[in-house]
């Protein structure tokens, strides 16, 4: 593991983070009513047609959605301001405190049964929604190119416009296409997991973070040691 370049190591990591994206915002949208906890520009449309009226979506639960992810984000930010490497103790503190909340959302849902209460989707779109906040600030702070693990907008803007019928500059393509493919991967394998438990996909979710974070941590303590 000390042999791979952190730019690449921190890169499938991001992208590993991104699939727990799209299977996240599948168990929001599909399984607890219509609220996205990584994807903010879709809450942000869902409250604004939700305020209208007569359309039968949500407004709470965005609404909570939004000031969570932006208090997560605060608190990442705030943690991670005087950080001297990409990754490095606190990041693996962030990234495992997102984990425990995707295990434990999880388990929750699992333990009240397919159809939890009103109280209890809110609860728990919201503070999923406050651990996605925390990821994307640190994968802010790790910085890989096109792949902020929450949206692919800006992501899908690039690879159009610098695509050959674009721009024809190229460069980042792969990368590009490949988070794009795995935030629809996630999202495909989260709504998968719904016909077998709603908890389910917020356990893979909470796994697969977890595994991110051990790596990434193991792969910064190898290469910190070698540097001293």
């Amino acid at each position: 593991m000390r042999s791979i370049p952190a730019e690449r190591l921190h890169l499938w990591l991001m992208l590993a983070l991104t699939f727990t994206t799209g299977i996240n915002d599948a168990v929001g949208y599909l399984g607890l009513d219509k609220v996205f906890t990584g994807n903010m520009t879709g809450n942000v449309v869902v409250l604004g047609m939700a305020l209208v009226g007569g359309s039968g979506l949500p407004v709470l639960g965005p609404a909570l959605a939004l000031v969570a992810f932006m208090v997560g984000a605060a608190t990442g930010g705030r943690v991670l301001r005087d950080g001297t490497r990409t990754w490095h103790g606190r990041t693996t503190v962030l990234l495992g405190a997102v984990a425990a909340v995707m295990l434990g959302l999880g388990v929750l849902l699992l333990v009240v049964g397919e159809d939890p209460a009103r109280g209890v989707e809110i609860l728990t779109t919201t503070l999923a929604a406050l651990a996605m906040g925390v990821q994307a600030a640190t994968a802010r702070v790790i910085a890989v190119k096109d792949v902020t693990t929450v949206v692919v907008t800006s992501t899908l803007t690039g690879l159009a416009a610098d695509s050959i019928v674009g721009s024809g500059k190229g460069g980042g393509t792969v990368r590009r296409a490949v988070a794009v493919a795995a935030i629809l991967a996630g999202a495909a394998v989260g709504a998968l997991l719904l016909k077998w438990h709603l908890g389910a996909g917020l356990i893979l979710a909470g796994v697969l973070i977890a595994a991110a974070a051990a790596v990434g941590d193991r792969h910064d303590r190898l290469t910190t040691t070698t540097a001293d």
